[in-house]
């Protein structure tokens, strides 16, 4: 019989170093720690009293010690600049889904996976071609014929311009893509950007990870509540105008600190001080000359981002403008 491998997921998830949003610059109050022993006793109940007979059969629920070891091998390769180590990851990975699925209460958690387990299918990819991080060779135009807009020096940005132009627009997005559009021109932020919601919650406002990020953008409670958000009674990263609103704000901020959209969009996902420390240390100033260096997810998440905004609006990633002034 085999370990249920899925369901340590459910701890990993709760690591606070995966997909967390930077912290603000602003200290808020400490929040509450995750119980990670009661979250175990949860998951162990669930797989008791709902586990379908043919996945008992198949599978026993693993000991608290092997549910930690396999949280934190994960949560490793999540964070580290290994691709081709985080994409080892996918049958377990998969299977983490599957089983979050067979429980209703973890529906909000199912899609944040699903999300993660889309980075590590294409680190596959990326780790298998070691070329998909380059743009492709100009082509070779006729006479007369005009040359194309030229592709952005973001590594793997074809591999996902490929993959989301075969993938249809979260439903959701039809009846709250307007309400996060007018939230970003609010705060002078591209309206395109609101279309970041499908890469951080395929636009679910009550999206959340274990972790404690919520909402349509993912804010952990520290970083919503510097950001003027009450995540308690009511939690305001569930409201998608709210919610809005302090995303367009936090991302004017991290363009002003850092003078593009690719470099803000990565500290958006790893934190600051991880970009601006790699930065200084490389001498560098675009996000293409860091990549190696930052985390396998956040390599992954900022071409996708941009894949996903020339897909859904039409807006290539040097055409993305910056905050309107004032």
């Amino acid at each position: 019989m085999k370990p249920l491998r899925a369901l340590p997921l459910l701890t990993l998830l709760a690591a606070p170093a995966l997909a967390q949003p930077p912290a603000a610059p602003a200290k808020p109050a400490a929040e509450p720690e995750i119980d990670l022993d009661a979250l175990y006793r949860q998951g162990k109940q669930l797989f008791d009293d709902y586990a379908p007979p043919e996945v008992k059969r198949e599978f026993y629920f693993p000991s608290k010690q092997e549910w930690d070891a396999f949280a934190a091998r994960l949560q490793a390769a999540l964070d580290q600049n290994d691709l081709g180590e985080l994409a080892a990851y996918e049958p377990e990975a998969r299977a983490a889904l599957n089983a979050l699925r067979l429980f209703p209460d973890y529906a909000d958690y199912a899609e944040w996976l699903e999300e993660r387990l889309d980075y590590i299918q294409a680190a596959g990819v990326a780790a298998r071609q070691p070329g998909a991080a380059l743009p492709p060779k100009p082509p070779v135009l006729k006479p007369g014929q005009r040359p194309p807009l030229a592709t952005p020096d973001i590594p793997y940005f074809n591999l996902w311009l490929a993959r989301m132009r075969v993938r249809p627009a979260p439903a959701r997005a039809t009846a709250l893509l307007p309400v996060a559009q007018a939230a970003f021109a609010a705060e002078g932020v591209p309206a395109e950007l609101a279309w970041l919601a499908e890469v951080e919650s395929t636009f679910n406002p009550s999206a959340r990870s274990p972790a404690g990020a919520r909402g349509l953008y993912q804010f952990m409670p520290t970083t919503a509540k510097a950001l003027g958000l009450s995540t308690w009674l009511p939690d305001e990263r569930t409201d998608p105008a709210k919610s809005a609103r302090a995303a367009a704000r936090y991302l004017r901020t991290l363009h002003g600190k850092f003078g593009d959209w690719p470099l803000a969009l990565a500290a958006y996902n790893a934190g600051e001080g991880r970009v601006r420390r790699l930065l200084a240390t490389q001498k560098a100033r675009t996000f293409a000359a860091i990549a190696p260096g930052l985390p396998a997810e956040t390599r992954m998440y900022v071409p996708k981002v941009l894949a996903t905004l020339q897909v859904r609006a039409g807006v290539a990633p040097g055409r993305l403008a910056a905050p309107r002034a004032g």
